[in-house]
């Protein structure tokens, strides 16, 4: 889980896919963080992401690295969490959304990726996978 985060936050800005009905959807994240043992996300419970993890969990995420040779997909359920010391611990670790969310709004939601599969990619060498 640790090599995943680091690889998540080396990209910047990684891509979340969900579903909507039959139509998939990706958008840009950038905040991702271990706490607890667990890998969460964020986002506003108000925001048609949340909304759509809340109606189907399964996720991927993909990231890539600045060179454009190695990339990684992660693949899992969402999970809601709405511990107040799990928010208040993401935002402690991500002041910049503090500006925009209080762990207390009832808009912040942080998800914890489960039953999940990283694999990393590259154009020389063969695939890794780590299960969390």
């Amino acid at each position: 889980m640790n090599e995943v985060l680091a690889y998540l936050k080396e990209c910047g800005a990684f891509f979340l896919a969900t579903c909507e009905g039959d139509q998939p959807r990706v958008r840009p994240f950038g905040a991702v963080e271990i706490i607890n043992d667990r890998l969460y996300i964020m986002t506003g419970k108000v925001k048609d992401v949340f909304k759509q993890m809340d109606a189907n969990a399964k996720i991927e995420i993909c990231g890539m690295k600045a060179s454009g040779a190695e990339w990684m997909r992660l693949c899992g359920k969402a999970v809601n969490d709405d511990t107040l010391s799990v928010k208040e611990k993401f935002l402690e670790l991500n002041p910049e959304l503090k500006s925009m969310y209080k762990a207390d709004d009832g808009n912040m939601a942080v998800l914890y990726v489960a039953d999940a599969t990283a694999t990393f990619y590259s154009f020389t060498a063969a695939p890794k996978e780590i299960k969390f």
